[in-house]
């Protein structure tokens, strides 16, 4: 997972990336003027997921408001060095998804980030049962069939964000701008194609129907959903002996 970051103090950001990294998160830090001229890639789809991570400083109100204003749905945490209420509160009425209180562990991050991202999806729980497969939001690989099955980084990011949308038809575009943070507008090559054709071959083996869970919607982009059930055929009706013919009953 990709986040952008603002942390002021130069001297913070080298623990703070390590700690983030430690946890799976990979970030990019920012300047001040991310939020004046930064933000328009966010609005495209796939760019709502990269979640906004923003250091304490004077500007923090108005940062928070700038990236509201410009339309951005991304969950966005203020990292703060001590506890106020009276600021948090403040913070959360202008946008803020949440807020954390040094120490900041990566650990802590990324839960409250997976927990923003999942309901802003519409999903309370923490994971989803779609047929034999259960995806879950907490970097747990899914579950296909009973059996767990091993995926690798870059799979499961991809899997994350299909299962985030399940039963939605969602772009490559979107799906590489999540994955790989660029903005929809730049070329990008058959990486996808060959992670969802791997992701395919992994459920497949493990699911005991040995289905297909992603559909490609041609010209639109992939879907995760439960394969179609095969209709059974009608049970044969067996014919009464204790009735008669139907002519003999006329």
């Amino acid at each position: 997972m990709r986040a952008y970051v603002f942390e002021p103090r130069e001297k913070r950001q080298k623990s703070l990336a390590t700690e983030l990294e430690n946890a799976g998160i990979e970030p990019f830090f920012v300047d001040e003027d991310f939020f004046e001229t930064g933000l328009a890639p966010l609005t495209q789809p796939g760019g709502e997921a990269r979640p906004i991570l923003i250091g304490e400083s004077p500007d923090t109100h108005d940062q928070i408001r700038a990236v509201r204003r410009a339309g951005c749905t991304n969950p966005m945490i203020v990292l703060r060095d001590f506890r106020n209420s009276q600021d948090t509160s403040a913070a959360l009425d202008r946008g803020a998804d949440d807020v954390i209180v040094s120490p900041i562990k990566g650990s802590e991050v990324m839960s409250r980030i997976n927990s923003i991202l999942r309901r802003s999806h519409g999903h309370a729980a923490e994971c989803v049962e779609v047929g034999e497969l259960t995806a879950f939001f907490d970097g747990r690989d899914p579950i296909v069939s009973g059996a767990r099955i091993k995926l690798s980084k870059r799979e499961h990011s991809i899997f994350q964000h299909l299962a985030l949308n399940s039963n939605k038809v969602i772009s490559k575009n979107a799906i590489y701008d999540a994955v790989y943070g660029m903005s929809a507008d730049q070329p990008f090559d058959k990486v996808i194609d060959v992670y969802i054709c791997k992701l395919r071959k992994k459920i497949a083996a493990a699911a005991s129907s040995g289905a297909q869970y992603i559909e490609t919607v041609h010209g639109r982009g992939y879907k995760l959903s439960a394969p179609e059930q095969l209709e059974l055929p009608a049970p044969e009706v067996q014919a009464d002996s204790r009735q008669p013919p139907l002519q003999a009953r006329a």
